[in-house]
């Protein structure tokens, strides 16, 4: 996930609840939607990380040997600098780019 393809402001705002519910006709679906789409968001930043990260893993080294990566470092502060996934979940969600379906279990 690059920063520049996800416009997100890193700050606080107040959402309408009532903006966010019309979508489903409850807030509570949205809120669930917005969920499962922030914690696959999360994976898939967590994959690519460990994916980065993994080249720099030496399972020889002791605690006593581990040194300073630069490169390393510059990786993880790249990653916290992102968006967090619930604000990109939202943003998502507000601009209908989360394809979501309700399962009916109305029996007949």
């Amino acid at each position: 996930m690059e920063k520049e393809q996800t416009k997100v402001a890193n700050n606080t705002i107040t959402r309408d609840l009532i903006e966010l519910s019309q979508p489903t006709g409850n807030i509570y679906e949205s809120v669930m939607i917005m969920a499962k789409r922030a914690n696959q968001i999360a994976a898939e930043v967590k994959q690519e990380l460990s994916a980065k990260l993994e080249e720099f893993s030496n399972f020889a080294d002791t605690l006593e040997e581990t040194f300073e990566n630069r490169e390393q470092i510059e990786i993880s502060r790249h990653y916290e600098k992102l968006p967090k996934p619930t604000l990109v979940a939202i943003k998502e969600f507000q601009n209908g780019e989360i394809y979501y379906r309700t399962v009916d279990n109305k029996e007949k």
